[in-house]
């Protein structure tokens, strides 16, 4: 009985040790970089296609012919089009990006074990799912086209479903390329254009006023302010012992907090988040999803949080004594952000206060056409109220009927939004990093959007980024 039990034991110890690798710590396994093995093996898998919302192959696996036998390549047909979101598959030399990263294991069909396990008894090739993405291709081109080779982002987001239908990082690159080790590595070396970093979810930039509708939003969801609240709009007025000024020295006498977004009253706004005070512009920034990494379907390592930075360039609390919160609250100091989070923070003002989930896919068809997957709305947090945000609504309308966003202006077609525009560069260098957040329809939004575009030459939100934002709503609201 002794040596019956000893062995029972010993089985369990076995089966224990074999189930930790293979079944309890496969996943991990698999995600685990240094792991080369799945890749190499995915060289005989052919890999799912990746689409867009529309139909249009994004990716696809082509089978070549390689010393010692044939293998599977990528082909991406739209070229640079979609590079940054789709991102690339090498698996040759075990590199992945973007999407080709993210959903891997449904483009190999490792998420069907049980049917890849009966296709093999059947003698059948494992295959890989094709992922639907939410991207639509014909408005990618025209936000391409539209910034016009400038360095900038752009993103737009169905704001009721956290849907991205564009993403747009200039410079892009061509994920066909990718194929040659050395062409990935002129690519890592060009750090003047940085044609591999996604702007859209790593580029962080000052967002001048356009955070003002954060500031603004917790203004009047907290209670301590109305739109009506009235403040002085002089410029020069002192803010955290130093004179602040507004754009073009302009001074407004008393104005209400509609007038103050209309006009992006930079004092207005400096002294409302120091009567809110730090922790109360933390909470709501939190509730908007500043210091966190978006919850999109997209690779960790290529997203980066929004908030204050201090100067090691890691994020600070915005209670810190580094942080002035006058000049944090107009999208100054030390605080920068990515396009996607600032069309996170319109898409919640125009979801009713609702932020959901942003999601790039869509859904998963497996080889025989069947969708074994679809990605749901839903709702991550709630910043604000459906009050504060119909009061939001309101004001943002004023910006775009005779404010700093009429550029934007299309006919029969009511857009709230809000312009920035962030000093950057040396000073008296004249650069400067122009923003543009809208949403439209104002009254039944469809889709929410940021553009920035990189350290323009004396350029404006109202003027470089909404004519952009404007070509990018004609192609969505078509």
């Amino acid at each position: 009985m002794r040596l019956f039990l000893a062995i029972v034991l010993l089985f369990v110890i076995l089966i224990a040790w074999t189930s930790r690798w293979s079944v309890f710590g496969a996943e991990a396994l698999r995600e685990n970089p240094l792991d080369k093995r799945p890749l190499f093996a995915g060289l005989q898998v052919k890999r799912g296609a990746i689409t867009a919302a529309g139909g249009e192959v994004l990716a696809k696996s082509v089978r070549v012919r390689r010393k010692g036998g044939s293998i599977y390549e990528r082909e991406y047909p739209t070229d640079s089009l979609f590079g940054h979101p789709v991102g690339y598959a090498n698996l040759l030399f075990g590199q992945l990006s973007g999407l080709e990263r993210s959903r891997n294991d449904e483009l190999t069909g490792t998420t069907s074990e049980l049917n890849s396990i009966v296709d093999q008894l059947q003698g059948k090739r494992r295959a890989g799912n094709t992922v639907v993405t939410t991207l639509d291709a014909d408005a990618q081109r025209v936000a391409t086209d539209a910034l016009g080779g400038q360095k900038g982002a752009i993103v737009a987001i169905e704001p009721k479903t956290g849907a991205v239908k564009t993403m747009v990082s200039s410079p892009g690159y061509d994920p066909n390329d990718v194929r040659d080790p050395d062409a990935l590595s002129a690519l890592n070396r060009d750090t003047e254009n940085a044609p591999l970093l996604d702007r859209v979810t790593q580029g962080t930039y000052p967002p001048g006023s356009t955070f003002k509708v954060v500031t603004a939003s917790a203004a009047i969801d907290s209670g301590q302010f109305t739109p009506d609240s009235v403040l002085n709009g002089d410029t020069g007025k002192v803010i955290s012992g130093t004179p602040l000024n507004n754009d073009s020295n302009v001074s407004y006498g008393d104005i209400d907090l509609r007038t103050a977004l209309k006009n992006s009253v930079n004092v207005v706004w400096a002294q409302v988040a120091e009567r809110l005070g730090k922790q109360t512009m933390a909470d709501y920034m939190d509730r908007f999803g500043f210091y966190r990494l978006p919850p999109l379907d997209y690779p960790k390592d290529q997203m980066i949080a929004s908030g204050e930075r201090g100067p090691n360039g890691r994020l600070i609390p915005v209670t810190s004594p580094l942080v002035d919160v006058g000049r944090m609250a107009i999208g100054q100091d030390k605080l920068t952000v990515t396009p996607l989070q600032m069309a996170m923070v319109v898409s919640a003002v125009a979801n009713g206060g609702k932020l959901m989930k942003p999601h790039l896919t869509d859904k998963v068809v497996d080889p025989d056409g069947r969708t074994v997957d679809t990605i749901e709305p839903e709702t991550w947090s709630e910043p604000i109220s459906s009050q504060t945000a119909a009061e939001m609504t309101t004001m943002m309308r004023s910006v775009v009927d005779d404010g700093t966003g009429t550029a934007v202006q299309i006919p029969g077609l009511d857009i709230a939004a809000k312009t920035g525009t962030a000093q950057v560069g040396a000073p008296g260098s004249g650069l400067t990093q122009p923003w543009f957040v809208a949403f439209a329809p104002a009254n039944d939004p469809q889709i929410a959007l940021a553009v920035t575009v990189e350290r323009s030459q004396g350029g404006s939100g109202g003027t470089v980024a909404a004519p952009i934002a404007r070509q990018v709503f004609e192609s969505l609201l078509r």
